[in-house]
C-alpha cells in the first residue's frame, strides 16, 4: 500500500480561495476581501510570472493536477513502465478515432449534395403541364386520406378481435325496468345455478349475434341498387334490415312514382317479409302508377298466383288490354291456361295482335295437337313471318309428300337468301327421298350464300354437317364436307394445299370421336389435298377400321401404298388388315418386299408370318437370305447405321437364332448367336441368346465366360449383368452375384432393375429382409420414382408399415404407375376388399396394358375368389358363373391388350418351350409362377 502524504496541510491557502465552496456552500465577501493591497499584490505576481515565462496554465487546470498526491513517493520502474502502457494506449485510441474522422470526413465529401440529387427531378418537372399541376392533391386532403385509412384498420383489427358492441334488445330493457330495486337484507346465499343459466344466455346471444352483420357502429346498410334487383338477397331477414330497406323503397317510389323497378323491388321487399297481401297492394298500385311496363304485370300475375290463379289469369287480362303488343304477356297469359282449348284462345288472340312474332307462332303450333292442325298454323305463320327459319324447316317437315316439302323450302330460300340451315335441310330431304347426290346441291348452296355475303365459317359449316351425320344423314355429311373442301371454305386462295390437308386433318381428328361420318369426309378431302402425309394415312385407316364397314381400312391402305410405296409401315399396317388370310399376307408382303427389298420391317413380318403359318424353313429362308445380302435399313429410306457394317441387321440374325431355338435346334441356334455377336458384338441381345443356348445345353462354365465377355463389350446392358447374376446364383455363388450386380451398378447406377435384383438376391440370401431394406433405402434414394422399387418396399415392409409404404410409392411413383397400382390392388385383396381390389387392378392394366405382370396378378386375384366360391357351399351358382365369366373376361382382355414386357413376363414368354402357347394359357402361367415364388404379401 502506498501512504500518502498531503501537501496542503498546514499551509496558507491560495488566493481567492473559498471555504466549502466546492461542496456547495456559499461563502461571502467583503471589500476588505478584494482591497486595493489584494489587487496590487495580485497585479505583482503576474506580472512576475510573466517575467519568467509561466502564464499560470499548470494552476488552471485545477483538480486535473494529480502529481502533487504522489510528490511524497519515488518514481521506481514499474511506475514507469505503467505510463507507458498508459500513453501506448491513448496513442493507440487516439489513432483509432482520427481514422473514424478521417472516415467519415470522406464519406461526408463522396456524398452529393442534395442539390446535386433533386437536378434531375426539377428538370422533369418543365414538362408538367397545368392539369398535372393541378392534379397534385392537398396536403390537408393527403392527410385526410392517410387519417381515413388509419382508421379503416383500426375498425377491421378490432372486427377481426371480436371487439363488437351488441345492442341491447328491448325485451332486456323492459325487464330492467321491472326489477326490484330495493336491496336484501336477509342475508340469503346466491343462486349459482341461476349465475349459470344466465350465464349460458349471454353466450347464445352473442353467438347468435356473431352471425349476423348488425351491431352497433358496424351495421349493414341496405345496398339501393342491390335492393331494385334483389331485395330479398340484400335483405337477410333482420327486421331492422327489412324497415331500412322499406323507408328507402317508399322514398325511391315517392320521388319517382313512374319507376318499375322500384315498385317491384317494394313488393318483392314484402315478400321477402313474409307479408304477400303487403306485396299484392304494393304490386297493385304499381300498376296503376306504371301501366306501361311489362315487368310489373308480370310481377302482379306472379305475386297473384297460387290458391289465386283466377286472380293472376285476370291481372294478365288487364295488361293484354293495356298492353296489346307485349309478347312476354301474352305468353305468361297463356302459360296460365290449364286446359289446352283455353291456351290456343288465347294465343290466337295474341297472333291478331301481334302476328309477326315468332315466338307466339311456335308456341302456338306446339299447343296443337294434330299435325294438320299445325301444318295450317305453319302456313299462315310462315306467311306472317317469312324469315323465320324455324318455322320455314318445321312446314317442310310436316309436308307431304316430298315434292311439295321441297318446295317449301325453294319458297324459304327465296325468302331467307342467307340461311344455310335451308341448303343443308333440302340436302337431308333429296339424301331422304333417295332422289339425287346432294353434293352439287350443297355446291351451289355455298356458291349462292357467297353471293349474298352470307358465307359460313368452316366451322359452323361442319357443325351443320357432323349435325346432320348424327341424325343419319351420312351422304348428306360427306357431300357437305366434300363440298366445302372443293369451295376452299375457310381458306384463301394462295393458301398451299399441304396447309388445307393439315386444317382438315385436325377438324377431323377434333370431330372424330362425335361424328365419324364427318371426320371420315374430312380424312378423304385432307388425303386428296396432299397424298404425300403417312401419318394422315395411318389416322384415316384408324378410323375407318373402328367405324368403316369392313375391308374398308384394307381398301384405304391399299390406295396408301399405291402412293406411297416406299413406307414398309403402311405395307405391314395393309399386311395386319390381310391377317385373317395367310395367303393376302404373303401377297401383301411379297409386293412390299418387291416395292423394298432391304427393308428389315418387311422381312422380319415376311419371317413371322412363315412362322406362324408352319412354314419354318421358309421363314429360315428368307432370314438366310437377309443375313448374306447387303446391310437392311431398318426404315424405308432410312441411313444405314454404324453397326451395320456386314449383311444383314442384329435383328435378323437375332430373330434366325430364336427360331432355330423354339424349332429345339440349339446348337444351330447358338452358332447362328455366335455369328451374329462377331459381326455385331454391340447387340447385346445376341449374346444373350448365346449365353441361354450355352446353359440349356448345361456348359455352365462356357454360358459363363460368355456373359463375362458380353457384359465387358455391353457394359451398359442391365439384362446381360442380370443374366450373368442369375447363373452365379442358380449354381449357388452368391457372393459372385451379389459382386456382379455391384459392378453392373457401377457402370449403371440408376437402373431400378439392377437394384431389384440385388434388393431380392438379398432377400433371399443370408442377410434376410434386414438387409433388403437397407439397400432399399439407397436404391429410392437412386431412382426415388421406379414404381418397381416403391412396389418393392410395400412387400418388404411389414404389416403394419405396409399402408405408410403404399401411399409413400403413390406419392412419389404416381398413381398410373402399374407395378404400384398392382401391389395396391394385393394389399386389398389380402384384406378380402375384393371390389376395391379389382378397381385398382383396372387402374393397373389401363396405365400399361403392356405389363403382363400386372394382368397375372390379376388373373392370380380372380382365381383365388372363383376356388374361394367353388369351395363355399353357401355360394349359389350365379355367383360361381359370374366368377368363372369375370375370368374368361379377363383372359380375352389380356389376349387383346397382347403384354410383352414385365418382370415375369418377358423371361417365359420367351421361353423356347412356352412358344406355342396361348395367350390365355401364357397367362394362366405367368400366374402360376408368381404363385410359385411366393410374393405374399
Amino acid at each position: 500500500m502506498y501512504s500518502v502524504t498531503r501537501d496542503f496541510i498546514g499551509k496558507p491557502a491560495p488566493p481567492g480561495y473559498v471555504a466549502g465552496l466546492g461542496r456547495g456552500a456559499a461563502g461571502f465577501t467583503t471589500r476588505s476581501d478584494i482591497g486595493p493591497a489584494r489587487d496590487a499584490a495580485k497585479a505583482k505576481a503576474t506580472a512576475t510570472a510573466t517575467a519568467r515565462g509561466d502564464d499560470g496554465s499548470e494552476k488552471q487546470r485545477g483538480g486535473e493536477n494529480e502529481e502533487g498526491l504522489f510528490s511524497g513517493m519515488a518514481y521506481a520502474e514499474d511506475d514507469e513502465e505503467a505510463d507507458g502502457v498508459w500513453a501506448l494506449i491513448d496513442q493507440r485510441m487516439g489513432e483509432r478515432r482520427q481514422g473514424k474522422r478521417r472516415r467519415s470526413g470522406d464519406s461526408a465529401s463522396d456524398a452529393p449534395a442534395i442539390e446535386e440529387q433533386l437536378r434531375d427531378a426539377k428538370r422533369q418537372l418543365q414538362a408538367l403541364t397545368a392539369a398535372d399541376w393541378d392534379a397534385i392533391p392537398d396536403v390537408a386532403q393527403v392527410a385526410e386520406t392517410a387519417a381515413r385509412a388509419k382508421r379503416r384498420r383500426a375498425n377491421a383489427e378490432s372486427h377481426r378481435r371480436g371487439e363488437r358492441l351488441t345492442q341491447v334488445p328491448d325485451s332486456a330493457l323492459s325487464g330492467l325496468k321491472s326489477m326490484d330495486s330495493t336491496v336484501d337484507q336477509s342475508g340469503s346465499t346466491t343462486d349459482l345455478r341461476a349465475l349459470g343459466q344466465a350465464r349460458d344466455a349471454v353466450l347464445r346471444m352473442k353467438l347468435d349475434q356473431a352471425g349476423t352483420a348488425t351491431s352497433i357502429g358496424q351495421q349493414k346498410q341496405p345496398n339501393a341498387a342491390g335492393l331494385l334487383t334483389s331485395p330479398e338477397a340484400e335483405i337477410a331477414g333482420n327486421v331492422g334490415d327489412i324497415e331500412r330497406a322499406r323507408r328507402l323503397l317508399r322514398s325511391v317510389t315517392q320521388a319517382s312514382p313512374t319507376h318499375a323497378a322500384g315498385w317491384v323491388a317494394a313488393a318483392r321487399l314484402e315478400e321477402a317479409a313474409r307479408r304477400p297481401a303487403r306485396a299484392r297492394a304494393v304490386i297493385d298500385e304499381a300498376c296503376e302508377r306504371c301501366p306501361r311496363s311489362e315487368d310489373v304485370w308480370l310481377e302482379a300475375a306472379r305475386l297473384h298466383q297460387g290458391k289465386l290463379g283466377a286472380a293472376a289469369r285476370a291481372v294478365l287480362a288487364r295488361a293484354v288490354r293495356v298492353l296489346p303488343q307485349s309478347v312476354r304477356l301474352w305468353q305468361a297469359a297463356a302459360a296460365e291456361e290449364e286446359e289446352g282449348d283455353a291456351r290456343r284462345r288465347v294465343l290466337r288472340r295474341a297472333l291478331e295482335h301481334v302476328p309477326g312474332s315468332v315466338a307466339l307462332w311456335k308456341a302456338a303450333v306446339g299447343a296443337e295437337p294434330l299435325p294438320s292442325d299445325a301444318r295450317v298454323l305453319l302456313a299462315a305463320a310462315v306467311e306472317a313471318a317469312p324469315h323465320s327459319v324455324d318455322l320455314w324447316l318445321a312446314l317442310a317437315r310436316l309436308v307431304e309428300p316430298a315434292a311439295a316439302a321441297q318446295a317449301v323450302l325453294n319458297r324459304a330460300r327465296r325468302a331467307v337468301p342467307t340461311s344455310a340451315e335451308i341448303w343443308l335441310a333440302a340436302a337431308r330431304l333429296s339424301e331422304a327421298s333417295a332422289q339425287t347426290d346432294p353434293e352439287p346441291l350443297l355446291r351451289r348452296a355455298l356458291a349462292s350464300l357467297a353471293a349474298h355475303g352470307a358465307e359460313p365459317s368452316r366451322v359452323d359449316w361442319l357443325a351443320l354437317a357432323c349435325a346432320a351425320g348424327s341424325d343419319g344423314y351420312a351422304a348428306t355429311c360427306r357431300a357437305a364436307v366434300a363440298a366445302a373442301a372443293a369451295a376452299g371454305l375457310g381458306f384463301d386462295a394462295d393458301d398451299a394445299a399441304e396447309d388445307r390437308a393439315a386444317a382438315w386433318a385436325a377438324d377431323a381428328e377434333r370431330v372424330a370421336e362425335d361424328c365419324p361420318g364427318a371426320a371420315r369426309a374430312l380424312y378423304a378431302a385432307a388425303l386428296d389435298a396432299a397424298p404425300t402425309h403417312v401419318a394422315t394415312w395411318h389416322a384415316a385407316a384408324a378410323v375407318e377400321r373402328a367405324h368403316g364397314p369392313p375391308g374398308a381400312a384394307a381398301a384405304l391402305l391399299s390406295r396408301a401404298v399405291q402412293r406411297q410405296p416406299h413406307d414398309a409401315e403402311l405395307w405391314l399396317a395393309l399386311a395386319a388388315e390381310s391377317r385373317e388370310s395367310h395367303d393376302a399376307v404373303r401377297a401383301v408382303l411379297e409386293r412390299a418386299h418387291a416395292a423394298l427389298p432391304r427393308c428389315e420391317a418387311v422381312v422380319l413380318a415376311a419371317a413371322e408370318l412363315e412362322a406362324r403359318a408352319g412354314q419354318p424353313a421358309r421363314a429360315l429362308a428368307l432370314l438366310e437370305r437377309a443375313q448374306q445380302g447387303p446391310p437392311l435399313d431398318s426404315a424405308a429410306n432410312s441411313p444405314q447405321r454404324a453397326d451395320q457394317a456386314a449383311g444383314g441387321s442384329p435383328r435378323v440374325w437375332l430373330r434366325a437364332a430364336v427360331l432355330l431355338r423354339r424349332l429345339g435346334r440349339g446348337a444351330e441356334a447358338r452358332d447362328v448367336a455366335e455369328r451374329g455377336r462377331r459381326r455385331f458384338p454391340a447387340s447385346a441381345k445376341l449374346w444373350l441368346v448365346e449365353a441361354q443356348c450355352l446353359q440349356a445345353a448345361g456348359d455352365t462354365s462356357a454360358a459363363r465366360q460368355s456373359l463375362a465377355r458380353a457384359c465387358a463389350a455391353c457394359p451398359d446392358s442391365a439384362p446381360l449383368w442380370l443374366a450373368a447374376a442369375a447363373l452365379e446364383s442358380a449354381a449357388g455363388a452368391l457372393p459372385r452375384a451379389r459382386a456382379l450386380l455391384e459392378r453392373a451398378r457401377v457402370h449403371a447406377p440408376r437402373s431400378p432393375v439392377l437394384w431389384l435384383a440385388a434388393i431380392r438376391l438379398e432377400s433371399t440370401a443370408g442377410g434376410g429382409v434386414l438387409a433388403a431394406r437397407a439397400l432399399l433405402a439407397r436404391a429410392v434414394r437412386e431412382c426415388p420414382r421406379s414404381g418397381a422399387l416403391r412396389a418393392e418396399a410395400v412387400v418388404l415392409a411389414d404389416r403394419a408399415g405396409r399402408k405408410a409404404a403404399s401411399a409413400d410409392a403413390l406419392r412419389h411413383a404416381g398413381a398410373e404407375d402399374p407395378d404400384v397400382c398392382a401391389v395396391v390392388a394385393r394389399l386389398f385383396a389380402a384384406e378380402r376388399r375384393h371390389e376395391k381390389a379389382r378397381a385398382w387392378f383396372v387402374r393397373a392394366t389401363a396405365a400399361d396394358p403392356d405389363c403382363g405382370d400386372a394382368w397375372a396378378w390379376w388373373l392370380r386375384f380372380e382365381l383365388s375368389c372363383l376356388d374361394q366360391e367353388n369351395n363355399n357351399s353357401s355360394s349359389s351358382e350365379a355367383e360361381v358363373t359370374a366368377g368363372a365369366a369375370r375370368v374368361k373376361a379377363l383372359e380375352d382382355a389380356c389376349a387383346k391388350a397382347a403384354p410383352r414386357h414385365g418382370q415375369i413376363w418377358p423371361s417365359i414368354a420367351k421361353d423356347p418351350r412356352n412358344a406355342e402357347l396361348s395367350p390365355a394359357a401364357m397367362l394362366r402361367l405367368v400366374a402360376d409362377t408368381l404363385n410359385a415364388q411366393q410374393h405374399q404379401l
